[in-house]
C-alpha cells in the first residue's frame, strides 16, 4: 500500500521542479536574449527497458535492476534556442544576431576570476574609455578574443558581419562564435552561457543587425497555460496522497479494532 504513497510523492516533488522552471521562464519573459528551458522526466517504464538491456556492466549479463523507486526520476533541464523576436531600438550599439551564433564576453565574476562566456543578449554600450562592454561592465571581445576599443567622440556604423567602422576606416569586428551541439552548453545566469566538455566551436553563420535586440523567446501565454497543467497534476497528486492517508488511517483505528 505504501509503494504508492510513495509514488505520488515523487510526482508531486517532480510537478515542483516543473513549476519551478516555469516561473523562472515567466521571471526573464522581458529579459533580452533570455532562452527558456523546460524540465523532462522519465517514467518507470522507460526506466525499466533500459535497464533490462543494459549490458555495460556484466558482459553478456543483463544488468541487476537493484533499488527500485516506482515513482517519476526528475529528468535533466534543457535550453530552448529558439531565436527570439527583434526589437527596433535606434541605438548603434544595441546588436542582434539573426540566425545561430553568440557574442563572446569577458566576464569576471566576484572572485576576480575571468572567463570568456557567450550571449545573445547585444544590450551594449560604449565607456568612456572607447570600450564595448555589456550592460554589468563586461568586456565585448572581437574576432580574435580581444577588447573592441573605439573613439568615443566618432559615430560608427556596424555591418551584418559585425565589421565596425569610424569615419570610414575599419576600427574592429564583433566576434561572432557558435557550437557544433549546443548540448555542450549550459546556462550561467540568466543571459550567458558556459561551454562544457565536448564542446566544440565553429564558424557562426548568424549576421549582426544595428540598432536592434533580440527579446527573450518566451511565449507568456504558453508558460501560463503550461503552469496551469502542471498546478493540476499536482493537485492530483496530493489527492492521491490524501486517500492513501484515509485508508491508513482506516485500517489503523477501525480495521484494527476487529
Amino acid at each position: 500500500m505504501l509503494k504508492g504513497l510513495y509514488t505520488a510523492y515523487t510526482g508531486m516533488v517532480n510537478e515542483q521542479h516543473r513549476m519551478d522552471t516555469l516561473t523562472n521562464n515567466l521571471a526573464n519573459s522581458a529579459t533580452v536574449g533570455f532562452k527558456k528551458e523546460g524540465a523532462t522526466s522519465e517514467a518507470f517504464r522507460d526506466v525499466l527497458a533500459y535497464k533490462i538491456k543494459d549490458r555495460s556492466e556484466t558482459p553478456n549479463l543483463a544488468r541487476r535492476l537493484g533499488a527500485m523507486s516506482m515513482g517519476v526520476k526528475i529528468g535533466e533541464n534543457y535550453t530552448d534556442y529558439t531565436e527570439g523576436p527583434l526589437h527596433e531600438t535606434g541605438n548603434t550599439y544595441d546588436l542582434a544576431i539573426t540566425g545561430p551564433g553568440f557574442f563572446a564576453i569577458e566576464f569576471t565574476n566576484k572572485a576576480g576570476v575571468t572567463s570568456t562566456k557567450y550571449t545573445r543578449d547585444g544590450n551594449f554600450t560604449l565607456t568612456e574609455e572607447g570600450y564595448l562592454v555589456t550592460k554589468d561592465g563586461d568586456f565585448v571581445l572581437d574576432e580574435d578574443g580581444e577588447r573592441i576599443e573605439l573613439d568615443p567622440l566618432l559615430s560608427s556604423e556596424i555591418l551584418e558581419n559585425g565589421a565596425v567602422y569610424q569615419d570610414g576606416s575599419l576600427v574592429a569586428t564583433i566576434g561572432v562564435t557558435d557550437f557544433e551541439d549546443y548540448n555542450y552548453l549550459e546556462h550561467y545566469g540568466e543571459t550567458l552561457f558556459q561551454p562544457v566538455d565536448g564542446a566544440t566551436e565553429q564558424d557562426a553563420e548568424g549576421q549582426i543587425i544595428s540598432g536592434y535586440l533580440e527579446h527573450s523567446n518566451v511565449q507568456v501565454v504558453k508558460e501560463m497555460v503550461e503552469m496551469i497543467n502542471v498546478s493540476r497534476a499536482y493537485e492530483t497528486n496530493q489527492k492521491i496522497v490524501q486517500t492513501y492517508d484515509t485508508s491508513l488511517e482506516i485500517a489503523v483505528n477501525q480495521l484494527g479494532k476487529l
